[in-house]
């Protein structure tokens, strides 16, 4: 009597189980577990974008791929991620650079984070070399 391998079939185990997984119907969105108890707002950025949309506006695409603006900015942006006092909102502060001159911009949690970006900016680019457009966000509301 002919008997087979064991081994001669089992690439068969993995597709079996693969199809069986994809062919479950995925949960309708009403019947999907929550993952979080409390829905948040989504943020309003409207009177940020309508501000960096006027004529004059500094914008991060505006920085050109010159040497020098591009190694002021990596410079403010190191000196900048190595402070972890700082919080997330102070390390993705905008930093654009034209021509030696810095320009700082996006929300940050306190004025004294708001200083002290300042003056690291300051320290590498140098006095009169930096725009300080930042805003200091409101704290986050108590649970």
């Amino acid at each position: 009597m002919y008997r087979l391998k064991p081994h001669r079939f089992a690439w068969l185990v993995p597709i079996i189980a693969l199809v069986g997984v994809l062919s479950v119907p995925a949960l309708p969105a009403a019947q999907a577990p929550a993952t979080k108890a409390k829905t948040q707002t989504p943020p309003d950025n409207t009177k940020v974008n309508t501000r960096d949309r006027a004529d004059n506006a500094v914008t991060a695409d505006q920085q050109k791929e010159n040497p020098t603006d591009r190694d002021l900015t990596q410079k403010i942006r190191r000196s900048l991620m190595n402070d972890k006092a700082l919080s997330t909102y102070a390390h993705n502060v905008k930093i654009v650079s034209q021509g030696g001159q810095v320009t700082l911009k996006g929300p940050v949690r306190s004025a004294q984070e708001k200083q002290t970006i300042e003056a690291k900016a300051v320290e590498v680019a140098g006095a009169g070399h930096v725009v300080n457009e930042m805003s200091v966000a409101p704290a986050k509301a108590a649970k």
